[in-house]
């Protein structure tokens, strides 16, 4: 029997980066209607390379297993391997980086979450970390809208983020929170430091105990009505600003 939907990849950018990640597959499902050409045909020969199974199946077996658009192809796979604190911030410094965590603090919403891993592989983070109750994990979901960032951002997972942002700050980096009712404008901030991003969920923001224990809080300066961004919107403003700053000052 094939495992749960939280464990199935879909989609086509998504099943070829597990494939570049070497993310263990049992096998990988592909509509008889899909032309071995482009994505699928990479998809194909990594698969062959890996010595994964292939099978061509009824469009209608891949549309009962996951409800959204899997671009007719579907992969069975081993839940993702979480990372630890740790081997996040030796990865960071073995390649000569300082570090740059993002701390997630309850997102609920799957496509927030993938869009934020997407994110933060494109503006080159170390590592995501997220609590274990009250949000969404690595679900299939997230994995088909990060388009395959999940593969190649660790990600961990802990039971007290208050803990972890000791822990983070004992390690050298500098925890800087994003709450719209901060003194301080993101702008104005050194950011050029090893850091370890907050940012809120998307309703309630920073929980009390989280924000207790940022270092700073930084807001972005909106300029129109509405009071906030989405989250994933918000998290991008964050970390590129960091890229900019960093890249100024290299």
């Amino acid at each position: 029997m094939d495992k749960s939907p939280d464990e199935v990849i879909y989609g086509r950018q998504p099943v070829l980066e597990a494939l570049r990640a070497s993310r263990p597959l049992r096998k990988i499902l592909v509509s008889r209607g899909s032309r071995p050409s482009g994505a699928v045909r990479a998809i194909l020969d990594h698969a062959r390379q890996q010595n994964i199974a292939v099978q061509f199946v009824d469009q209608r077996r891949l549309d009962e297993l996951v409800r959204g658009h899997h671009q007719g192809v579907v992969a069975m796979a081993s839940a993702k391997p979480l990372a630890s604190i740790e081997q996040i911030l030796d990865a960071a410094r073995g390649a000569g980086k300082l570090p740059l965590v993002l701390v997630l603090d309850g997102i609920e919403d799957p496509a927030n979450l993938g869009a934020i891993l997407r994110t933060a592989d494109a503006a080159g983070v170390h590592g995501v970390v997220i609590p274990k109750h009250r949000a969404v994990g690595l679900t299939g979901t997230v994995a088909r809208t990060s388009a395959g960032a999940v593969e190649h951002v660790p990600v961990a997972q802990v039971t007290n983020l208050a803990r972890t942002l000791e822990e983070l700050k004992a390690a050298g980096l500098w925890v800087v929170g994003a709450d719209p009712k901060a003194p301080q404008n993101l702008y104005e901030v050194d950011l050029t430091r090893a850091l370890a991003v907050v940012m809120g969920s998307e309703g309630k923001g920073l929980g009390r105990l989280v924000r207790e224990h940022c270092d700073l809080l930084v807001r972005l300066p909106m300029q129109g009505s509405i009071s906030s961004l989405n989250v994933a919107v918000a998290t991008g403003v964050v970390l590129f600003e960091i890229v900019r700053q960093r890249e100024a000052r290299s």
